[in-house]
């Protein structure tokens, strides 16, 4: 495997573990990618820079190297304009090895001025109650869109001193020893908090229960007022039904989402790329520093607006 200070392959290794950033770095003194026979780019429905760049640059390679093999794969990805990417490529589909999962619908009441983040956090409680009387011992994983959410809940619930439960916040400023208390269950019940980082990043051991705000911290360019803004939105129906999937791993499931079926039929499929989100002034200085050429003639997947690509280019000259 290759992480960012850590390189830990021998030279008979056959299977190679890297982010999406280090097999980018490495088609700097690779061009053709002649190390690797095979490419499994995995959790591409994320689409985050790293990997629209990646997909952007396989496709120019792939006819240059036609005995390269690549396999794009997710467990919610838009599998038509993926294979309309690659020019029709062939759309597997794998059945997964999951659980059934019930999906429960509890949406807060009152709209988002009157219930304030309390609301939420009550519903929070209720839903624990709700899902301790079909298992007192199931460990329950919340979804939170940050930081101050998760401190607020983990404030709510300690105070209801739940018997033989352990409230465990998961963010990334936890220092590594209680972030790893997380992947390591006891005796008691666990209630763990965290952000979307456990949607596919990482696995929370041991879960039987998702609690799902349906909420997430996005960050988001905004053209008119030039700046970047971390805002709370709801968040897709991919990333809602990766966050139900996550108590389905190991036995059956429930779900309870915070909201209600009209609001989720109402939401956007996927998640906007990262792409779409950012501010072209960043994505124009890293494509340069990648040497991946125009980013008017790059094969996006999703190709941002000409107008973005001009307020990109003037931000940079101001």
């Amino acid at each position: 495997f290759a992480v960012r200070f850590q390189d830990q392959i021998a030279d008979d290794a056959l299977v190679k573990f890297m982010t999406d950033g280090i097999l980018l770095a490495e088609t700097q003194s690779d061009r053709f990618l002649r190390r690797y026979d095979t490419l499994i780019i995995d959790e591409a429905h994320e689409r985050s820079l790293n990997i629209d760049f990646l997909l952007g640059y396989l496709k120019r390679l792939l006819p240059k190297r036609p005995d390269l093999k690549v396999i794009v794969t997710s467990a919610t990805i838009d599998t038509d304009r993926f294979s309309r990417h690659f020019g029709h490529a062939p759309v597997i589909s794998v059945e997964g090895r999951g659980f059934p999962v019930e999906v429960r619908w509890r949406p807060i009441e009152g709209d988002r001025e009157e219930r304030g983040d309390s609301g939420l956090y009550r519903s929070i409680n209720a839903a624990v109650e709700e899902l301790g009387a079909e298992d007192p011992r199931g460990d329950i994983l919340v979804f939170l869109p940050g930081e101050r959410e998760i401190r607020d809940a983990h404030k709510a619930l300690e105070q209801r001193r739940y018997a033989h439960t352990e409230v465990l916040p998961l963010y990334a400023r936890l220092s590594g020893a209680a972030q790893d208390r997380v992947f390591q269950p006891g005796a008691q019940r666990r209630i763990v908090l965290a952000t979307n980082v456990a949607e596919t990043s990482i696995t929370v051991p041991r879960i039987r229960f998702v609690i799902d705000s349906g909420i997430a911290r996005v960050n988001r360019y905004s053209q008119r007022a030039k700046v970047q803004r971390l805002q709370i939105e709801p968040i897709s129906q991919a990333s809602a039904n990766q966050r139900a999937g996550r108590c389905g791993r190991l036995s059956a499931g429930i779900a309870v989402r915070l909201f209600d079926e009209a609001d989720f039929q109402r939401r956007s499929l996927y998640t906007d790329p990262e792409l779409l989100r950012s501010s072209l002034s960043g994505v124009i200085l890293r494509m340069l520093d990648l040497d991946l050429g125009d980013p008017s003639d790059f094969p996006f997947l999703d190709p941002p607006s000409d107008r973005a690509l001009v307020d990109g280019f003037l931000l940079l000259r101001e």
